[in-house]
C-alpha cells in the first residue's frame, strides 16, 4: 500500500515528500550501507519530490559513479540517494522507525535475500551483488 511520507536531512534545510511501499524495505550489506547503517526504500522518481534545499546538497561518489550518494553540506546527514544496483530510483536510506520513512516503491531490490535484523526489511545483499549477478 502507498503512503504519502516526507523527510529529511537533521538541520531541515533539505526536505522530500514521496509515496512509499514500506513492503519494499530492505537492508543492504555494503560496506557504504552498513557503515552508514541505512535502510532503503526505493521510489520511482516521478513519486519523489524535493521540496527545500537543491542548494544545500551535495553528492559523493565513487569506483563507477553511477551511485549518487547526496547529503545535506550543512549538518551532513544522508537523506536519499540514487543507487548503484538500481539507478532508475531514489531511495531514502535513512535508518528510523518505520511511521517516519519516507518514499515510493519501484521493483523489489535485486540480488540474494537473507533475513534482515530491521523486523520490516528484507536483506540485500549488497557485497559482490554485481559479481554475483553476472
Amino acid at each position: 500500500m502507498l503512503e504519502n511520507r516526507e523527510g529529511g536531512c537533521h538541520c531541515g534545510r533539505v526536505r522530500f515528500r514521496a509515496r512509499v511501499d514500506l513492503d519494499l524495505l530492505s537492508q543492504c550489506s555494503c560496506t557504504v550501507c552498513t557503515k552508514k547503517g541505512i535502510l532503503h526504500l526505493p521510489v520511482a522518481p516521478e513519486n519523489f519530490e524535493l521540496l527545500r534545499g537543491k542548494n544545500s546538497l551535495s553528492t559523493y561518489t565513487f569506483g563507477t559513479g553511477v551511485a549518487q550518494h547526496t547529503f545535506c553540506s550543512h549538518c551532513g546527514m544522508h537523506a536519499f540517494y540514487v543507487p548503484r544496483s538500481q539507478p532508475n530510483r531514489i531511495l531514502d536510506g535513512r535508518r528510523t522507525a518505520p511511521t517516519h520513512l519516507r518514499v515510493k516503491p519501484s521493483a523489489p531490490p535485486r540480488g540474494p535475500t537473507a533475513k534482515s535484523a530491521h523486523p520490516l526489511a528484507h536483506s540485500f545483499i549488497g557485497r559482490g551483488w554485481l559479481r554475483d549477478s553476472l
